[in-house]
């Protein structure tokens, strides 16, 4: 073999050979996953709060035709009788579902059916997979639930077995 070819096919094998890819990521993604722990950071202040309490109920799937659906409440929920006590369940809970596409360390997801129609939108999350762990960011934005304010969220979730 002469040297052009012996580089052009360790150049090529460089390309084609097989390395840790988003495809990997989005194939271990897939399956039930159950909320650790959620909580929110304020731009201003830096603060963080867990909204939710610090045990709230939560429930993650993602699927292999690439889609995700998300339900989360907060921790000692009980039945509304007023219509006060019915908004503060709203203000306690949230759910989505859409389809989503990996980008590098960003998760994307574009909701089509949301718990707050302002979350009808693509949104952008960073993500880390530790083992049975994923960890979630989302971007800066307003906060339904803390109006006038900007905040990210942060959730950890464990694989169910």
């Amino acid at each position: 073999m002469t040297r052009s070819l012996v580089a052009f096919l360790s150049l090529l094998l460089v390309f084609v050979a097989p390395c840790p890819s988003i495809a990997d990521d989005r194939a271990q993604m897939v399956g039930t996953w159950k909320l650790v722990s959620f909580e929110v950071e304020f731009q201003d202040t830096g603060e963080r709060q867990a909204p939710y309490g610090a045990n709230p109920l939560g429930y993650t799937i993602i699927t292999s035709a690439g889609r995700m659906m998300t339900v989360i409440e907060g921790e000692g929920r009980k039945p509304a009788q007023t219509d006060e006590e019915r908004a503060t369940l709203f203000r306690n809970m949230f759910a989505w579902t859409g389809p989503f596409r990996l980008d590098g360390e960003k998760f994307i997801l574009v909701n089509d059916v949301v718990w707050n129609p302002v979350w009808r939108a693509e949104q952008n999350w960073t993500y880390k997979l530790e083992g049975d762990r994923l960890v979630l960011a989302s971007a800066w934005a307003p906060a339904p639930n803390f109006p006038g304010k900007m905040t990210r969220g942060a959730s950890t979730w464990s694989r169910v077995k």
